[in-house]
C-alpha cells in the first residue's frame, strides 16, 4: 500500500529520461549537452517551499546537471551511483527519513528498486515497460517533457498544498525564484 502524500518528505528523482528525455548530445571530447524542461525546475522550487526536499541520483556524471541542480537549490545530487538502492539507502539514512517517506521517479530498469521500496514511485509515460508497469503513478508526460513537474504537482494537489501555491501566483508574490 503506498504512502499517503502527506507522509512524502523526500523526492528522488532519476534526471536522464525523467529531467530529460534521455539524449546526449557530446560537443567534442569532454562537454555534452543537456536539454532540460523549465516547468520541472518551478516544480523543484514549489516542492523545496513546501519543506519537500528534492534530490537528484543518477548513474551518470555531468557538469551541465552540477550547474542546473546549483541554479535551482538543490543540494542533494548524487551522480555516478551504480547502485541506485543503495544510494537511496545512505541518502535516506542521511536525512534521517524511512522509504515510506520518499517518492521515487525513475525511468529504466536501473530504478525498480528503490521504487520497489518507496512510499510512492513514478514512471514517465515513455518509461521502460517494466518500469511504467510496477510505478504507483503513471505519468502521462514523457521524461524532458514535465514528468517531474506533472509529479509535483500531482502530489502538492493530493497534500492540499496546490491551491495556496497558486493564490500566491495570482496575487504576484511567488516565493519561488526563476527555474
Amino acid at each position: 500500500m503506498p504512502a499517503r502524500a502527506l507522509d512524502i518528505r523526500l523526492i528522488i528523482s532519476d534526471v536522464d529520461g525523467v529531467w530529460t528525455d534521455g539524449k546526449i548530445i557530446y560537443a567534442g571530447e569532454t562537454r555534452e549537452i543537456k536539454e532540460f524542461n523549465v516547468r520541472d525546475g518551478l516544480a523543484a522550487k514549489l516542492a523545496q517551499k513546501v519543506g519537500i526536499t528534492v534530490a537528484l541520483l543518477t548513474s551518470r556524471r555531468s557538469p551541465t546537471l552540477v550547474r542546473r541542480a546549483r541554479e535551482l537549490g538543490i543540494t542533494e545530487l548524487h551522480q555516478g551511483s551504480a547502485n541506485k538502492l543503495d544510494a537511496c539507502e545512505k541518502l535516506i539514512k542521511k536525512l534521517m527519513l524511512r522509504f515510506d517517506q520518499v517518492l521515487y521517479l525513475g525511468d529504466d530498469l536501473p530504478d525498480l528498486a528503490p521504487m520497489s521500496r518507496a512510499g510512492i514511485s513514478a514512471a514517465p509515460a515513455d518509461a521502460a515497460t517494466e518500469v511504467f508497469d510496477a510505478a504507483y503513478w503513471k505519468l502521462q508526460s514523457r521524461g524532458g517533457q514535465g514528468a517531474f513537474r506533472e509529479t509535483v504537482e500531482r502530489l502538492l494537489r493530493e497534500r492540499g498544498d496546490w491551491t495556496s501555491i497558486i493564490e500566491d501566483f495570482k496575487s504576484g508574490k511567488p516565493e519561488a525564484q526563476s527555474s
